[in-house]
């Protein structure tokens, strides 16, 4: 949906029988343009017949990777080219899983597109994905391949100090698999992908879906740049600091840096952007302006920050269906990052919105 598009469903939400000319009267803008809007919105699926009789609660879309995620945690400082006492924990994992599960757990209708190997890992990530409450019908299971698998190596502090992903079934989620979905993904309220999708996949997503909310994790340097040549249909961009400039092929070596790095994104259409600064916070940034989001205090050692960045990402797409203000947004977002750190594994199951609203201090009605 366009941001006008989003106006005029909350107005139709609000009272079911108001006019076109009413609309374009608290809009400010003309009747037939009204009228061009709820076509659009007719033809998306969003409004059905007279009286403006809307469609299912808003849903988030989510697609890209499904792994099980595999990490190593060293009892004490780690022994380069040694083998290292420590502990070894298997859980499920992969951005778009990621995300799609911290919304669940958030009460969101989440949908996930993702293939899984017809292997004992698929088994148990689709029906970890259903007692989660993420919406598997779009997963689908290819023969003879392998569930996307990433085994990490934490240090003693438990951050990640190296990781190899096997993900390659990711190559079957292509554009020609994404089209049989179209017309579920035209009725999303936000569609959100990660770059291990293949080239043609991320093509054929932001060729489609321009004029919908489309939010991007950019999940490490080597497959950030997917995204370089799309970057006006961007909405919302979540990297981290090298993810970013490994896309714009600049250097923000120092924080005065941040907002020209930002402004190149945004002279190529993004609309929000979100830099994730390890422990030094979030920078933001839109075209009206930028800033700096200093980490919540840390409760506790950090556990494991494989999953922190998903959680974020998870807490933004809820804001934005909340139609919370950005700073809202990213601070329940980052809450929800704090309250991954503090678990073990890739996703805290005591995610919900009132365990994130106690972690951050926000006193908004869930």
């Amino acid at each position: 949906m366009t941001e006008r598009e989003r106006e005029i469903l909350a107005l139709i939400r609000a009272n079911p029988l108001i006019s076109q000319q009413s609309l374009a009267d608290r809009l400010g803008i003309s009747r037939s343009a009204v009228a061009g809007h709820v076509m659009n919105l007719t033809a998306k699926g969003l409004i059905k017949g007279r009286g403006y009789v809307l469609t299912e609660a808003p849903f988030a879309a989510v697609i890209g990777g499904a792994n099980v995620d595999i990490h190593g945690s060293p009892a004490r400082a780690l022994r380069m080219r040694d083998s290292n006492p420590g502990t070894v924990r298997s859980s499920p994992g992969g951005v778009a899983r990621n995300v799609a599960e911290n919304l669940a757990r958030l009460g969101v209708d989440t949908r996930l597109i993702a293939p899984l190997g017809n292997d004992a890992q698929g088994d148990l990530l689709e029906q970890q994905g259903r007692d989660a409450g993420i919406d598997m019908r779009c997963v689908y299971r290819v023969a003879g391949a392998q569930t996307s698998t990433y085994v990490s190596v934490l240090d003693d502090g438990g951050d990640m100090l190296v990781a190899i992903s096997d993900m390659a079934i990711l190559g079957t989620l292509d554009a020609e698999r994404l089209r049989a979905h179209e017309s579920m993904l035209r009725q999303a309220a936000v569609i959100v992908l990660d770059t291990n999708l293949c080239d043609d996949a991320v093509a054929w997503l932001c060729s489609a879906f321009a004029g919908q909310p489309l939010f991007a994790d950019t999940v490490s340097v080597a497959k950030a740049s997917r995204l370089r040549p799309y970057l006006g249909s961007i909405h919302t961009l979540k990297p981290s600091l090298a993810e970013a400039e490994a896309i714009a092929g600049i250097s923000a070596a120092t924080p005065q840096r941040l907002p020209g790095l930002a402004a190149w994104f945004h002279e190529r259409g993004v609309k929000r952007l979100f830099i994730s600064l390890g422990d030094g916070g979030v920078f933001y940034s839109t075209p009206g302006g930028c800033g700096l989001e200093p980490p919540l205090p840390a409760d506790g050692a950090l556990r494991n920050a494989s999953g922190a960045g998903d959680a974020l990402l998870a807490g933004l797409v809820y804001g934005w269906l909340r139609d919370w203000p950005l700073a809202d947004a990213l601070r329940f977002g980052m809450a929800a990052a704090q309250l991954t750190l503090s678990y073990p594994g890739t996703i805290n199951p005591d995610m919900s919105v009132a365990a994130v609203t106690r972690a951050q201090g926000l006193r908004r009605a869930s």
